[in-house]
């Protein structure tokens, strides 16, 4: 038998760190163990792909792309994930690409879900995925309000910047 992802990490993902050790969601079968050194592309911006990753060990950097102009581009980290947090989540939902380049920072495991695996496992077992569907329903909004509050910081510089705020 396949030994389990390891002690609990913290972070914002019990729910699907729980559904790791489920008899019924196997390792090998609706899940797999990946091990990445640091500066590895786990996926990048605008990739197809459906799966959810969880982080056991190690940390990874979200980044973006933001064009400049036609000539320059700038690559920021929007965050870094630790043990326990979960990233990817957002194409399971919407089918659409990466909306974003997720690295390693350090050495680092992964449990990578099987996107369509997880969701018939969910579906298929409401008492586990009723939970879970929440919880990743309660990320996506913290991730929404922290975009939202960047977006209102960004703009309220800008004004700043260009003596807008002093004519209102």
């Amino acid at each position: 038998m396949p030994a389990g992802p390891g002690p609990r990490p913290e972070g914002g993902a019990a729910g699907l760190f729980r559904l790791l050790h489920n008899p019924g969601f196997r390792e090998g079968v609706h899940w797999r163990r990946v091990r990445l050194g640091p500066d590895a592309t786990v996926f990048s911006e605008g990739d197809a792909g459906r799966d959810v990753y969880l982080v056991l060990e190690g940390r990874v950097r979200v980044v973006g792309n933001v064009d400049l102009d036609a000539r320059r581009r700038l690559h920021p980290g929007f965050s870094d994930l630790g043990p326990g947090e979960v990233f990817g989540e957002l194409a399971l939902f919407d089918r659409q690409p990466r909306s974003a380049t997720v690295v390693t920072v350090a050495p680092t495991e992964l449990a990578v879900l099987e996107g369509e695996r997880l969701l018939g496992f969910l579906d298929a077992h409401p008492e586990v995925g009723y939970p879970i569907f929440k919880e990743l329903i309660f990320l996506l909004a913290g991730r929404l309000r922290q975009a939202n509050r960047r977006v209102f910081s960004i703009f309220a510089w800008a004004l700043r910047e260009r003596g807008i705020d002093r004519e209102l």
